[in-house]
């Protein structure tokens, strides 16, 4: 297998390079946290599955119910069941508090893993490069349909099976250190759904580390467009407004939302319902509480400049 960690592009100036997690005694331990409404049972008890058959690794592995008590687990699997729906990142901070490991592994109940090393070459990833502090795979859909080119989290998607530093991420399958994730306060409850992985991947750079998309790695998940749910397109702008106030200095918040108003108009101009809900939820996001901010430091802007990706666009 290609140690895609050791060929990257030289690491960014000002990233932090420390050991990810204490050094193991035995095997290390990975906290597994998937999320479900119950919606899906096979497609849940195939992804579950995918976890429990993993090799090398301990696991601590939860099911949360997000309004749903979860039923018909396989052994192995603890279970947690919120009386109400809490939305997805909030769903997966509350599975995150009751596990424990040196790594957290997020799995969505219609994703899965086909490769049982899969944990196994991720956690070492971590440990050959500590200046990792986020893992993304590539994602297929295993019946055979495309795969959408947003399951690629950069501007130049180039071919999915290339690696490289990302600055937002497709949220269905990430591993984190545990320690990062906690240091970076986990995802951003407020935003209940969109653009959640956005602000995970920015706090991981302004942790000092870095958000690693792993070409070579594999989950595979359904081809399904996000624009199925009926919110999508408010949620989408309304939190893209939020993501700006909640982690960016001032001066960048109008140059960040300016940019996705011009980039939104130019793919939906002939959709022009679509456009009033977007700006709909434009004016949401500034008019509302975004909840607690932190903003960035410039150093990180920096950073994520020379990396490729200024948090402008």
């Amino acid at each position: 297998m290609t140690d895609d960690a050791e060929t990257a592009d030289p690491v960014t100036p000002g990233t932090v390079r420390r050991h990810a997690v204490p050094q193991h005694r035995g095997r290390p331990r990975v906290a597994v946290v998937s999320l479900s409404q119950g919606t899906r049972p096979e497609d849940l008890r195939r992804g579950l599955d995918s976890v429990l058959a993993q090799q090398g690794v301990e696991l601590d592995v939860v099911c949360v119910g997000n309004g749903w008590e979860p039923t018909g687990l396989p052994d192995g699997v603890r279970t947690l069941a919120l009386p109400e729906n809490l939305g997805i990142p909030a769903g997966r901070n509350a599975g995150a508090e009751i596990v424990d490991g040196d790594y957290v592994f997020f799995l969505d109940d219609d994703a899965s893993i086909p490769s049982v090393t899969f944990l196994q070459d991720a956690v070492a990833r971590f440990e050959r490069d500590p200046s990792l502090g986020l893992l993304q795979p590539r994602v297929v859909d295993p019946t055979g349909a495309a795969n959408p080119r947003r399951w690629v989290p950069r501007i130049r998607k180039g071919e999915p099976d290339h690696s490289s530093p990302v600055f937002s991420v497709w949220e269905g399958a990430v591993v984190l250190p545990m320690d990062v994730y906690r240091v970076v306060g986990g995802w951003g409850a407020e935003y209940f759904y969109a653009h959640e992985g956005i602000e995970l991947a920015w706090r991981v750079w302004d942790a000092g580390r870095r958000a690693w998309y792993a070409g070579d790695l594999v989950a595979h998940h359904p081809a399904i467009d996000p624009a199925r749910h009926t919110e999508y397109y408010r949620l989408n702008a309304r939190n893209r407004v939020w993501l700006a106030r909640r982690n960016l200095p001032a001066p960048l918040r109008p140059l960040y939302v300016g940019s996705w108003a011009v980039i939104q108009v130019a793919r939906w101009w002939r959709h022009p319902r679509r456009l009033a809900t977007w700006f709909a939820g434009i004016r949401e996001g500034w008019t509302t509480d975004c909840g607690p901010t932190r903003p960035m430091s410039w150093l990180t802007v920096a950073r994520m400049t020379i990396a490729g990706r200024p948090p402008v666009v």
